[in-house]
């Protein structure tokens, strides 16, 4: 996705200025001096019926909204997907821009922004070329690709604490979860409440992650306890074939409840452990990447996790001798 500037200095990330090497003569559009689509009025239904006629038929479409709304948004960009015309939208302040960037989970090609949004857009072209090209990557700082089996040395009653869920602005898949353990160097990975139950039901986007006080892995690579995750943190979010990629938090549910302490022997032979709530639905990812209901975990089980053999300073990594018990 580009950036282009109303007006202004052409600084890192931005890819033109209007006046410059983008010029907006009525409603025609030229870059470097070569005119190549149309300003198009979409604020009402017949703007919006010229601009899609326009698909395939010119380079660029510039979307003036006038009273700012998606759907025409989305429609335009419908009507292109797939073809050779551009769509630019543009925005009049930072409230817009994500909703343009991201529209149909497609977006627009291009933003045209005044300066005092530009630092906004300039944010959202970054997560765009991050969901471009690093959907399903792990930062090169983590290790969160590699995941191991681990076998359960110990499963019992562990008393009654906080108890954490992690809410997720998008669904998770069959085989998603996130990791977490007592120890930083070493989790488990916990599956997403997306598998059917009699009991109560499937929450797609949940995690019913563990006690406050056990880490988690962030999309950065850092880990944080599950007591400091917040509405808007990105998470890791990993499958049991060692896939990966970010989601937003969009909630934190803590409540009082029971546990079960589990404990493993991971792939650098180190023991370490968890506390899960005591309930049929949280579940573990074994060996032959089936789900293990917590309550149905025993001595000898082979469990995926993630484990490392790097100390944590305040959720970051250091080269230092770190003793977790």
């Amino acid at each position: 996705m580009e950036v282009w500037l109303e007006s202004g200095s052409k600084v890192p990330g931005v890819d033109r200025v209007v006046d410059e090497d983008l010029i907006i003569d009525g409603n025609a559009i030229y870059i470097e001096g070569k005119q190549v689509g149309r300003r198009v009025d979409v604020s009402n239904s017949s703007g919006q019926a010229t601009a899609r006629s326009m698909a395939g038929s010119v380079s660029w479409i510039l979307l003036d909204l006038g009273e700012w709304k998606m759907i025409p948004i989305e429609n335009i960009i419908a009507a292109c997907d797939g073809g050779p015309t551009k769509v630019a939208a543009r925005i009049s302040s930072p409230e817009q821009v994500l909703g343009a960037a991201f529209a149909l989970e497609i977006g627009v090609d291009a933003l045209l922004v005044p300066s005092d949004t530009l630092g906004t857009a300039l944010i959202a072209k970054s997560q765009r070329n991050e969901r471009d090209t690093n959907q399903f990557v792990v930062e090169s700082n983590t290790e969160s690709e590699v995941l191991n089996e681990f076998i359960v040395t110990d499963v019992k009653e562990g008393g009654v604490g906080d108890r954490i869920c992690v809410d997720m602005i998008d669904f998770l898949e069959n085989g998603e979860g996130i990791v977490v353990g007592s120890s930083s160097k070493s989790m488990v990975l916990v599956h997403g409440e997306t598998i059917d139950s009699e009991f109560v039901p499937t929450r797609p986007f949940r995690v019913n992650a563990g006690a406050a006080n056990c880490y988690t892995l962030m999309s950065n690579g850092e880990t944080k306890y599950l007591s400091e995750l917040k509405m808007g943190d990105e998470i890791l979010v990993l499958s049991s074939t060692g896939l990966a990629r970010k989601s937003v938090i969009g909630r934190i549910k803590i409540e009082r409840r029971p546990f079960i302490m589990v404990k493993w022997i991971d792939g650098n032979n180190n023991e370490a452990g968890t506390f899960l709530q005591q309930a049929e639905t949280v579940r573990l990812v074994g060996g032959d990447s089936n789900t293990i209901s917590i309550t149905e975990l025993k001595v000898g089980d082979k469990i995926i996790g993630w484990d490392s053999t790097t100390g944590r300073h305040v959720g970051q990594p250091i080269n230092a001798k770190v003793t977790e018990r």
